[in-house]
């Protein structure tokens, strides 16, 4: 095993229900520093892991192991940390409990305080969901974090968004294999259809007009597609849908906190932000981050131009946003 497991027993949720044994699988690098403070942590994407946040950071990057003690972790449902695949009866599959961004942070809390010993946190970033939940961190604990880099993300998930979303889990559960959750062996045509639809918009119409593919290798528009099919079929479905659910309930003041006043939530990011959003992300729009921005006090917005959209942010698809990036990051741990 290349990662380590915090236990939270009895773990209680948003929703109401309790995890007997909720797991948070994550993976340190570098050393805690004598005062605790030198914490850059990572929450994972979509189908992200720990593994796939590597392509952030590294010898001579902005986020360093030499300089930070890098605290990686999975979100729940992505298969590593408890989720429908992996956890046991009455929780397991279909019958897994909804949760939100709010219970992802607060678990990720007592991770870093209870079993890490960390103090205070000096930078949250991350891409897509992972973004999404730098800026949970932001305004859930504002005392315990010193900077935020969401990129490729939003404070509140946009209702264009949430339709995408439910364009791609439709394609999944139209699988008759699928049985609303209670599946026996893997829906194959459904996650198959989900990858396809999913590339549509993972990528910007400029993309596949100039045939960037071909800089992944592939020949052609259906070449890819395929590709997105294969990568899909890796995943369990519940687990994908456990965390599309997450997704769309993506929203800082969803919680006792701010009860819904989201305009309240932003005003309380303390921490040093700057979120970067790619001009021709099809769902995470620069418009969005625009009015999430104004309310958040001293926040930088910064576009990024390309044709790559979302999968900007992919390590290895664009050299220069890696830059791009770095540069922004080392702007905010050198503050």
């Amino acid at each position: 095993m290349d990662h380590e497991v915090f236990t939270l027993h009895d773990f209680e949720l948003q929703s109401g229900d309790v995890l007997p044994e909720a797991r948070l699988a994550y993976k340190t690098y570098g050393e805690l520093n004598a005062n605790a403070d030198n914490v850059v942590v990572l929450p994972t994407f979509y189908t992200g892991s720990h593994m796939r946040n590597e392509g952030f950071f590294g010898p001579g990057r902005a986020i360093d192991p030499v300089r930070h003690f890098v605290v990686s972790i999975n979100m729940f449902g992505n298969g590593i940390s408890s989720s429908p695949s992996n956890t046991p009866p009455p929780f397991d599959a279909a019958s897994f409990p909804r949760i939100t961004l709010y219970d992802n942070i607060r678990a990720q809390y007592r991770l870093l305080t209870e079993g890490l010993g960390v103090n205070r946190i000096a930078l949250v970033t991350g891409w897509s969901m992972a973004g999404c939940q730098s800026f949970q961190w932001g305004a859930q604990y504002p005392d315990f974090v010193g900077a935020i880099l969401p990129f490729c993300a939003s404070a509140k998930t946009s209702e264009h968004n949430i339709v995408f979303l439910e364009g791609v889990k439709a394609a999944l559960q139209a699988d008759a294999v699928y049985a609303d959750g209670s599946y026996s062996e893997p829906p194959i045509k459904g996650l198959k259809a989900f990858g396809r639809v999913y590339a549509g918009w993972a990528f910007s119409q400029t993309f596949y007009r100039q045939q960037m593919y071909r800089l992944k290798g592939f020949d052609s528009a259906e070449e890819l597609l395929q590709d997105w099919e294969r990568d899909h079929l890796d995943w369990d479905a519940n687990d994908l849908l456990c965390k599309l659910w997450t997704w769309q309930q993506g929203d800082i003041s969803a919680n006792p906190l701010y009860r819904n006043d989201f305009k309240a939530a932003l005003n309380a990011i303390t921490a040093d932000t700057i979120v970067i959003v790619c001009e021709n992300d099809l769902y995470f729009r620069p418009e969005d981050n625009q009015l999430e921005i104004e309310h958040i006090i001293g926040g930088e917005l910064r576009i990024y131009r390309s044709p790559w959209g979302h999968c900007v942010a992919s390590p290895g698809n664009d050299p220069e946003f890696e830059r791009y990036l770095d540069q922004a990051i080392r702007e905010l741990l050198d503050q």
